[in-house]
C-alpha cells in the first residue's frame, strides 16, 4: 500500500473552497445513505467543471477524502442536568429569527467542517443558552451553570457558539476568563475575533483587518466592542476601555481577560466606578439593566475557592469568609450584577461539584456551584480521547487501545534517583546521559518520528496544515531551556547532514529503521482496525524513497520553540495561516492546560503527578487528527499509562453515574452529593474537594472490587484461610452453575456456587479477616465493615448473597477447597501493572456476574433502564446499544425496585474469585511453591437512599508524596 505520486503544492484556500461547494451539493441530496465516495468525487468534478482554476494547487483526492470524513461522521447526544428553581422558558425559534451572529459563525464554520458537526454545534448552544436566563426578562436573577466537555474536544468552538447566540439574544457584556497565561488568553482572544468580533485587535488600534466571520458579514455596525486585544500583554486595560464612545445598548462589549487577581480586580473596579448605575441598601454599587455572561474556561483550574468556610449547625455559611483571590473576584464581578449568568466549561469537572452549594458571603453574593444545569457535550466519532488511545478494562486486561503509545524508561537511571530527567529535581538541574550533554535514546527517536509524521503529512497534500511536537518533561523553566537547546542541537546536527549530504549515513540508517519497525507496522494495524471502525482507515502511505525526498524540506521548515511565561509562540499559529509550520514545542504548566498545539503529532511525556484532574488536562495529544492518526505517537512511561487507564475508567464511571441521573430527573445539586462521596475521587486533590482533613464516603449503589492483589505467601494464606472460614459456615450452597432466563436465552453462570440468606456477621467476620492491599485505596476491609455496620442499622445489607465464582473450562487449574467445593478451573485475570513488580488487574468482575441475584423481572428491567440512560458517544467508546444491563442499573433495581419491583436495600452480593496464580503477571510475582488461588472479592451494594457514610482520614504529607502537589 504505498504510492510514488507527486506532491503537490496545496493550495488550503482552493481547497475550502472546493470542499464548501462540493458539500453544499452534497446536502441536498435527502438520503444521506446513499453518499458514497463515488457520488462524492462526482460532485467535486461538477465544482471544477464550473471553475477550473480551482483546481490550482490542489489534490482532488484529498477533496474527496474530507468530504468521505465529513459525510462519515456521527455525533451523539449531549447528556443534561438541570434545575428549574426561579428559571423561566424562553428560548424559542421567534427568538432566534434573523440572529446575525450566529448566522455568520455558523457559515463560517460550515467552510471548514461538515454540516452534521455545525447542526450538533447549533443543538448544544440552543440548550445551554434556553437553560439560561432571557436577557431580557425584568427583575433581578442568576444562572450558574457547567459544560463538561472531552479534553482538546471542541469546548472553544461551543463557547464561542454560545457567545454569539448570547450576543444575538440580547446579553450586553460578555466576560471570557480564559487560563492563568498571557499566550492561552491570547490564543483565545484570536479565537474569538475569528468567531465573534470578525476583526483583529491590535495593542495600536491600527486599520481595522477583517478575519474569520467578519469575511462572511462584513457590516461593521454590528460588529461587537472589544476592550482586550490579541498581544501577549493585550489583557484588560482601563485607559482603553475608558476612551471607547459606544455603550453596550447599541452592540455587546467584550473582555477576554486572564485569571488574575490584579486584572480582575481592575476589571471589577471599572465595571463598579463606570457600568454600574444603582446602589443597594448596604451602599453597595451594581449594574441594574445590562445582563452579563461571564464564561470561565478551564473552570475547575484556579476558580475553584480551595479554603475551608465554616458553616453553622443549620448549613449556613460565615459570610464574613475571606475567599481565595481569584474565586472572590470572579464572584463580586457577577454580584455587580443584578442580571448575570455564569457558565464553566471543562473537561475535568470534579473540582466544581465538590463546592458547597450554600457557600456565600456579604461582598462576593454565591459561589460558583453550577446550580442551574451541568451538560456533559458527547464527542464526535472523529474525536481521538483516552478510552480510543488507553482502551477498556475487561476482565482479561486492557485491551483495544490504539497502537500509538510507546514506553520510555531511559530518562532516569536504573534506581530512578538520577539520569537525564529523574521524577525529583530541581530548577538547577542539567540534563545528561551517564555525564554526556545529550538526549535520551527514547527522545531522539521521537524527534525522529516527528520528522518522518511531517514528511509523511507533507505527502498526503497537507503541506499547508501545522504539525507540533510536544515535549513536557519538567514545570521548571531554566531546564526547559536546556531540553531546547539539546533538541535545537539535534534537529541542527540532522538539518546539516541531510540537507549538505555530509556524513548522513547514521541519520538515514536511523529514521529507515524506525520507518520499517514502526510506522509501516502501524499503518497495517490501523488498515486492519479500519475493518471494525472506518473512521480509522489512513491514506494511501508514500514510500520510503518518497519519504527520503520529502526530509529536506521538512528539517528547513522546523523550529524548536519554549512555551513558557515570556514566550509569544502561541501566536505563530494564528499569523501563519496556510504556511504549515512545524513546531517541536518544549514547556511546563503552560502546555498542560488549555493551550492547543495545532497538529499534534508527536508527544514525549515524562510528568508524575498522579491527581485526575491534572493528569488529564496534561492530556494535549486527545482530540483530532484526520488524514495522520496513523503516525502520531506517544511516548511515555509505564507508569502514566497505567495510570492514564486508570482515570479513562474512572471518567467512564463518573459519566455513566451522571447519565443514570438524567434518567432520574435529577438535579446538579443531587449529582454534587453523590460525586462528592464516591470513593474513586481519591484521586483528585483533597484541597480542592474542600475537605481539608476528612471525606466521608458512601458505597451505596457501587461495585467495589480488588483490583490490586497480595502475591506475598503470608497474605495470600491469610485470604485463602479467611475464604476457607467463611465457605465452612455457609455450608452446602444454595445453586451450583446457576441458569437464569434472559430475554428467551439461557445465562448460565458455570462454575459458580451461590449461597442465598447469609446473614451480615458473617459477611463482616469475613472482610475483617481479609487482608486488603495497601495500594488498593478503594477497597479498604475496615472501611466496609463500618459502612456495613452503619446500614444494618437501617436494616438494610441484613441479607447476603455469597457466590465463588469459578468457570468450568479454562486453564486456571482446578482446586479445592476446605470445605470440599471444587472449582474446575480457577478464573484467569490479566495484569494491568505492565509488569511493574504489582499484580493489578483491568476489572475483577462484570455485570452478568453482579447479575447473579437477580430474577428474571429484575433483570429486565435492569436492561430496559440501562437502554434507556444510554446514549451513543464515540469518545466513550458507546456505538452500539447495549444487549446486558449495566452494573449500575442491577444495583439500583436490587436496592430501589421500580413500579412493579419493591425495593430491597437488605440485599447486599459478595462475589469471591480464586483468581488463578497461572494469571498473567501473577505467575511471575507469587511464590514458586504456591498453587492455591489469590482470593479477590467484589461487594454489589444495593442502591440506598439512606445517606449514611463513613470517614476516610487524609494525610497531606503522604497525599502529596504518592500524587503530587495541586496545580
Amino acid at each position: 500500500m504505498s504510492t510514488n505520486k507527486m506532491q503537490v503544492p496545496e493550495n488550503k484556500e482552493n481547497l475550502n473552497s472546493i470542499v464548501h461547494l462540493a458539500q453544499t451539493l452534497l446536502l441536498r441530496i435527502k438520503d444521506k445513505s446513499s453518499i458514497t465516495p463515488m457520488l462524492i468525487a462526482e460532485k467535486v468534478a461538477i465544482v471544477l467543471a464550473l471553475d477550473p482554476e480551482m483546481a490550482d494547487g490542489v489534490d482532488t483526492q484529498n477533496v474527496i477524502d474530507e468530504l468521505v470524513r465529513r459525510f462519515s461522521l456521527w455525533i451523539g447526544e449531549d447528556s443534561i442536568l438541570s434545575s428549574d428553581e426561579g428559571h423561566e422558558a424562553w428560548l424559542n425559534a421567534a427568538r432566534k429569527k434573523d440572529w446575525r451572529y450566529w448566522s455568520r459563525y455558523s457559515g463560517w464554520l460550515e467552510r471548514k467542517m461538515s454540516a452534521t458537526a455545525v447542526d450538533s454545534l447549533g443543538e448544544s448552544t440552543d440548550h445551554i443558552l434556553g437553560l439560561l436566563e432571557d436577557p431580557k426578562r425584568e427583575g433581578a436573577w442568576d444562572r450558574r451553570g457547567l459544560v463538561v466537555g472531552h479534553v482538546q474536544s471542541g469546548k472553544t468552538g461551543n463557547y464561542s457558539g454560545l457567545v454569539c447566540k448570547a450576543a444575538d439574544a440580547g446579553y450586553k457584556l460578555i466576560i471570557v476568563l480564559a487560563g492563568l497565561h498571557n499566550n492561552l488568553r491570547s490564543q483565545t482572544q484570536i479565537r474569538l475575533e475569528e468567531s465573534f468580533l470578525g476583526y483583529e485587535t491590535s495593542a495600536s488600534g491600527d486599520a481595522v483587518k477583517m478575519v474569520g466571520v467578519g469575511e462572511i458579514d462584513s457590516d461593521t455596525k454590528i460588529f461587537p466592542a472589544c476592550f482586550t486585544n490579541r498581544s501577549n500583554n493585550g489583557d484588560f486595560n482601563t485607559k482603553v476601555a475608558n476612551h471607547l464612545a459606544n455603550r453596550p445598548e447599541e452592540r455587546p462589549w467584550l473582555f477576554v481577560v486572564k485569571k488574575n487577581k490584579t486584572v480582575l480586580e481592575r476589571l471589577l473596579k471599572w465595571i463598579r466606578n463606570h457600568v454600574a448605575d444603582a446602589t443597594d441598601s448596604s451602599g453597595r454599587r451594581y449594574v441594574s439593566g445590562l445582563p452579563l455572561l461571564l464564561i470561565d474556561d478551564e473552570a475547575d483550574h484556579a476558580s475553584v475557592d480551595t479554603g475551608e468556610q465554616i458553616h453553622d449547625a443549620d448549613g449556613l455559611p460565615d459570610d464574613e469568609y475571606q475567599p481565595k483571590a481569584i474565586n472572590s473576584r470572579i464572584r463580586k464581578i457577577l454580584h455587580s450584577f443584578s442580571k448575570s449568568s455564569y457558565v464553566g466549561y471543562t473537561a475535568t469537572p470534579f473540582a466544581n461539584v465538590f463546592i458547597h452549594r450554600r457557600n456565600a458571603t456579604k461582598d462576593e453574593g454565591p459561589d460558583l456551584f453550577p446550580s442551574a444545569f451541568i451538560i456533559n457535550l458527547a464527542a464526535p466519532s472523529n474525536y481521538v480521547g483516552p478510552a480510543r488511545i488507553f482502551g477498556l478494562n475487561r476482565s482479561e486486561g486492557r485491551t483495544e487501545g490504539l497502537p500509538l503509545t510507546r514506553i520510555i524508561s531511559d530518562h532516569v537511571n536504573a534506581d530512578k534517583t538520577g539520569g537525564w530527567m529523574p521524577a525529583k529535581h530541581n530548577k538547577e538541574h542539567i540534563p545528561s546521559v551517564d555525564g554526556v550533554d545529550t538526549l535520551p535514546k527514547s527522545l531522539e527517536q521521537a524527534v525522529n518520528a516527528f520528522v518522518i509524521a511531517c514528511a509523511v503529512r507533507n505527502l498526503r497534500g497537507q503541506t499547508a496544515e501545522h504539525s507540533s511536537m510536544l515535549i513536557h518533561v519538567t514545570r521548571f523553566t531554566a531546564v526547559q531551556g536546556e531540553v531546547h537547546r539539546q533538541v535545537e542541537n539535534q534537529i541542527r546536527r540532522m538539518r546539516q547532514r541531510i540537507l549538505r549530504g555530509i556524513d548522513q549515513q547514521e541519520t538515514l540508517v536511523q529514521l529507515h529503521s524506525l520507518w520499517t519497525t514502526d510506522f509501516e507496522p502501524t499503518y497495517t494495524e490501523f488498515c486492519e482496525l479500519a475493518g471494525r471502525d472506518e473512521g480509522l482507515a489512513p491514506p494511501m502511505n508514500p514510500s520510503w524513497s518518497s519519504i527520503l525526498d520529502a526530509l529536506p524540506q521538512v528539517l528547513e521548515d522546523i523550529e524548536v520553540k519554549m512555551i513558557n511565561g515570556t514566550a509569544k509562540d502561541a501566536l505563530d499559529y494564528a499569523n501563519s495561516e496556510g504556511k504549515g509550520l512545524k513546531i517541536i514545542a518544549i514547556g511546563g504548566d503552560k502546555l498542560a492546560r488549555g493551550l492547543t498545539l495545532e497538529g499534534l503529532c508527536t508527544s514525549y511525556f515524562v510528568r508524575t503527578s498522579k491527581m485526575y484532574d491534572t493528569l488529564m488536562q496534561m492530556g494535549r495529544w486527545f482530540g483530532y487528527r484526520p488524514g495522520y492518526l496513523d503516525v502520531c505517537r506517544l511516548y511515555t512511561t509505564e507508569d502514566l499509562i497505567e495510570w492514564f487507564g486508570h482515570i479513562a475508567d474512572a471518567s467512564e464511571e463518573l459519566r455513566e453515574e451522571f447519565d443514570v441521573m438524567v434518567q432520574n430527573g435529577d438535579t446538579p445539586k443531587d449529582y454534587g452529593m453523590k460525586v462528592k462521596a464516591h470513593d474513586i475521587l481519591l484521586v483528585t486533590s483533597p484541597l480542592k474537594m474542600r475537605s481539608a482533613e476528612t471525606l466521608h464516603l458512601s458505597f451505596s449503589g457501587d461495585l467495589i472490587q480488588t483490583v490490586v492483589l497480595h502475591t506475598d505467601e503470608v497474605p495470600l494464606e491469610k485470604n485463602l484461610k479467611a475464604t476457607n472460614k467463611l465457605l465452612e459456615s455457609m455450608g452446602v450452597p444454595t445453586e451450583r452453575t446457576p441458569t437464569k432466563n434472559r430475554d428467551d436465552t439461557k445465562d448460565q453462570l458455570s462454575g459458580a456456587f451461590v449461597w442465598s440468606g447469609i446473614g451480615h456477621e458473617t459477611v463482616i467476620e469475613f472482610l475483617s479477616a481479609y487482608s486488603t492491599h495497601k495500594d488498593a485505596y478503594r477497597v479498604n476491609s475496615a472501611m466496609l465493615v463500618k459502612f456495613i455496620e452503619k446500614m444494618v442499622i437501617h436494616g438494610e445489607l441484613t441479607s447476603w448473597t455469597v457466590a465463588l465464582m469459578g468457570v468450568s473450562k479454562g486453564n486456571g487449574g482446578a482446586y479445592t477447597f476446605e470445605s470440599g467445593i471444587t472449582v474446575d478451573s480457577m478464573p484467569m485475570r490479566g495484569s494491568n501493572s505492565l509488569g511493574k513488580g504489582k499484580y493489578s488487574i483491568g476489572v475483577l468482575t462484570d455485570p452478568s456476574d453482579e447479575g447473579i441475584d437477580l430474577d428474571d423481572l429484575e433483570w429486565t428491567a435492569a436492561l430496559n433502564m440501562t437502554k434507556a440512560a444510554w446514549k451513543p458517544d464515540p469518545a466513550r467508546n458507546r456505538i452500539n446499544q447495549p444487549t446486558k444491563p449495566s452494573g449500575k442499573m442491577i444495583r439500583i433495581v436490587r436496592g430501589l425496585g421500580t413500579s412493579d419491583i419493591p425495593p430491597s436495600p437488605d440485599r447486599g452480593l459478595l462475589l469471591l474469585y480464586p483468581v488463578s496464580p497461572l494469571s498473567e503477571g501473577a505467575k511471575e510475582l507469587v511464590p514458586k511453591n504456591w498453587s492455591g488461588p489469590i482470593m479477590g472479592f467484589a461487594i454489589s451494594f444495593p442502591a440506598s437512599e439512606s445517606g449514611e457514610t463513613v470517614a476516610y482520614k487524609v494525610d497531606h504529607l503522604k497525599w502529596e508524596e504518592e500524587y503530587g502537589a495541586a496545580d
